[in-house]
């Protein structure tokens, strides 16, 4: 008489976590509820993988994926980066134009999750799913909010914060031309005062240059709190766009701003 299976296989294990609303598990999991092997519970896997069942976003990090999502070969990243974050222990944050989009400013939908670390880390691939990490000095300070996912609770830069980090990395964000037509379509959104308190977790320059572009975009007056903000702290005056070979132009003596850079927004 044989023995009753006492472990579930690969496939009945990751259809049990899914059914219980689980979507993400690491190999060293699935070793143990598989009662195999290191090198079995990898190769199981990975057969599941080809079969397009799993994917693995990170190293030893599997995600299920449900069959709405089979074509893109992972788990959309906003849906397995909540998890996966904690799983690895990172602060971070979604913004720039991801952040953008979520905020209703979906001018340029980006072609991957943009996504602020404290430390530098390769991109993702997973799938047709991306996911890019750049570093953000003082992460911790940034004001965030949450965004419900089918997955989970995803960290996204505020409204203000995002405003910020489009000025801060316009270069990551398509330029400045369309980092002003994405302003002109969150402008709405920002609170003056908020603004000011992100402003904190940010280096000045990019509160002269954001306050310059709000006004740029007939948002003059969500930046009046801003402008008194700059005018306390701004030093010196600063390029609009400082990656121009032309660090100087006309000078904007409200912010502090060289306008090295003639801006036109595409709305």
């Amino acid at each position: 008489m044989k023995s009753r299976r006492s472990h579930p296989t690969a496939r009945q294990y990751a259809e049990s976590l899914a059914s219980a609303g689980r979507y993400s598990f690491s190999s060293s999991e699935a070793e143990t509820a598989l009662g195999v092997s290191t090198n079995a519970a990898v190769l199981a896997l990975n057969r599941l993988a080809k079969q397009g069942l799993l994917a693995s976003p990170a190293r030893s990090i599997y995600v299920i994926i449900p069959p709405e999502y089979r074509s893109l070969g992972c788990l959309p990243p906003e849906q397995f980066i909540p998890d996966l974050m904690k799983r690895l222990k990172l602060p971070y944050y979604v913004s720039l134009l991801s952040a953008a989009e979520y905020h209703g400013a979906a001018h340029q939908r980006p072609q991957a999750l943009q996504v602020f670390l404290e430390a530098k880390r390769r991109p993702i691939v997973c799938g047709r799913a991306r996911v890019v990490f750049m570093v953000r000095k003082r992460l911790r300070a940034v004001p965030v909010q949450t965004l419900n996912t089918p997955r989970g609770e995803l960290l996204i830069s505020t409204p203000e914060s995002t405003a910020l980090d489009l000025v801060g990395y316009e270069q990551r964000a398509g330029g400045l031309n369309l980092v002003a037509t994405v302003l002109s379509e969150l402008a709405e959104k920002i609170d003056p005062a908020k603004l000011v308190a992100a402003a904190h977790a940010a280096p000045i320059v990019w509160a002269q240059r954001l306050g310059y572009l709000l006004e740029h975009v007939d948002a003059a007056a969500k930046a009046a709190p801003l402008q008194r903000y700059v005018r306390a702290r701004a030093e010196k005056a600063t390029p609009l766009a400082p990656a121009r070979a032309l660090k100087q132009g006309p000078r904007d003596p409200t912010w502090k701003v060289y306008v090295n850079a003639e801006v036109e927004t595409d709305v």
